[in-house]
């Protein structure tokens, strides 16, 4: 006789509480093996896909697709032991939570895909069928997988422009514009997690409309790490103009010789582990309930990250352990799963020090707040030509602005600036780096 077994949210690690359903990977009838992700998440860090530990016959799923469910909610049951012809079921359970977590084993590939599920999606006011993929198609990105669901576009139809025929969001959102101006309306793009304002009743002339926003996922998690770090550390900020004409030249040089591209944020990296091991005290956290500072040994690199889904700051682990090729070369693969929303929990939480590049924003300054529970960030303005005294001379230079954001409990405007001068030293003069190699 079958056994039916509840399979509920699993904490998903990382102090996280809930997650929004994404997209259903079963329907209620599918067998299922052992680690078979059933169910699409997204959290407040990334977006990940969840196996089930039962194999069976799914008889009942719970939320729905946009919802959001607790950890410990029930997800699905699953019918174990319920005859199946299908060879790769199992009844055997799994340690797995997330795919690519707890065990070594392969997750199954989906069984069977109803082809003829048709899932409305509003658009410009009218129910547009979205077909579910079935068969390889050559795209990684979950966010790439919604935007054409919710537009109703069939992604088999799509040739992509990413390595090796990759479908990326460009070569959706341009196979959209594409349909919308041949006179398809009803293939106009809508942007997941739109919020649509809702035209109110007849009110007074003098009430202004208004858009609420929910502050939820990604969104909702900044806002508190970043109210809390207002509220709990007494931060305060430094910053200096530097000459980064030298820097430049430099990256130019080391570019020139053929090997793998050398990026600024992998210098700036370099320099702040540099200066973080003059300046350990920078690389700490502050344990209020036992009024310790606890130093750390490894630095573990954040760097702030602007994606679709808002502000993420990917980790280098062990940066301090790193030479610039190494960094450039992790730098560019956390920013890339970021764009597409693959980066894991773990790659999002452990930073013990954060670098901020905002230049890339055409901006000069800014004041950096704290990483909570980190101790400081270090802010990158734009480097841009500007009057400098060089030399004894005035001369066109490129010159940057460095801004310093620091746990005052953990170190005194001293050690701060000293930490500060030694980054805009390493900047000017990159020579000065080989003392600490």
């Amino acid at each position: 006789m079958a056994q039916v077994l509840e399979f509920r949210l699993p904490d998903l690690g990382e102090g996280l509480t809930e997650a929004e359903i994404v997209r259903w990977l079963v329907e209620v009838g599918d067998v299922v093996a052992v680690d078979q992700p059933v169910v699409e998440v997204e959290t407040a860090k990334a977006m990940v896909d969840v196996p089930c530990p039962y194999a069976g016959v799914v008889t009942a799923r719970f939320g729905e697709e946009g919802s959001e469910l607790p950890v410990g909610s029930p997800l699905i049951t699953v019918a174990v032991g319920a005859p199946t012809s299908d060879p790769d079921a199992q009844s055997e359970g799994s340690g797995n939570v997330l795919v690519g977590y707890g065990t070594s084993q392969a997750p199954a590939r989906r069984r069977r895909v109803r082809r003829e599920q048709q899932v409305p999606v509003p658009v410009n006011g009218r129910s547009a069928p979205a077909e579910v993929v079935e068969g390889p198609v050559p795209v990684i990105s979950p966010l790439v997988r919604r935007l054409a669901r919710e537009n109703g576009l069939d992604l088999r139809e799509l040739t992509g422009s990413g390595p090796e025929g990759l479908i990326l969001r460009a070569d959706v959102e341009y196979a959209l514009r594409a349909a919308a101006s041949q006179g398809h309306p009803a293939q106009a793009p809508v942007l997941a997690h739109a919020v649509v304002p809702q035209t109110p009743a007849a009110t007074p002339a003098t009430t202004p409309a208004e858009t609420r926003v929910p502050l939820k996922g990604v969104r909702g998690a900044v806002a508190d790490k970043l109210s809390r770090s207002r509220s709990e550390i007494p931060d305060a900020t430094c910053w200096v103009d530097a000459d980064a004409t030298e820097l430049m030249r430099a990256r130019a040089a080391m570019n020139a010789t053929g090997g793998p591209k050398i990026s600024l944020l992998a210098l700036l990296a370099r320099i702040c582990t540099a200066a973080l091991a003059r300046f350990p005290e920078l690389n700490s956290t502050v344990d209020t309930a036992a009024r310790e500072i606890v130093r750390l040994d490894a630095v573990h690199l954040g760097f702030a990250a602007q994606t679709e889904r808002g502000l993420v700051v990917p980790v280098v682990k062990d940066a301090h352990a790193r030479d610039a090729e190494s960094l450039s070369a992790e730098f560019a693969r956390l920013t890339e799963a970021a764009r597409t929303g693959a980066l894991t929990p773990a790659e999002l939480t452990g930073g013990t020090f954060t670098l901020n590049n905002y230049g890339v924003f055409g901006v000069d300054g800014s004041t950096p707040i704290i990483n909570h529970p980190e101790a400081a960030m270090l802010g990158v303005g734009r480097i841009i030509p500007k009057p400098w005294v060089h030399e004894g001379e005035l001369a066109v230079r490129q010159v940057v602005q460095l801004s310093l954001t620091f746990d005052h409990r953990v170190c005194d405007g001293g050690t701060a600036g000293g930490f500060l001068r030694y980054v805009a030293d390493c900047v000017e003069q990159p020579a000065v780096l080989l003392r600490t190699l």
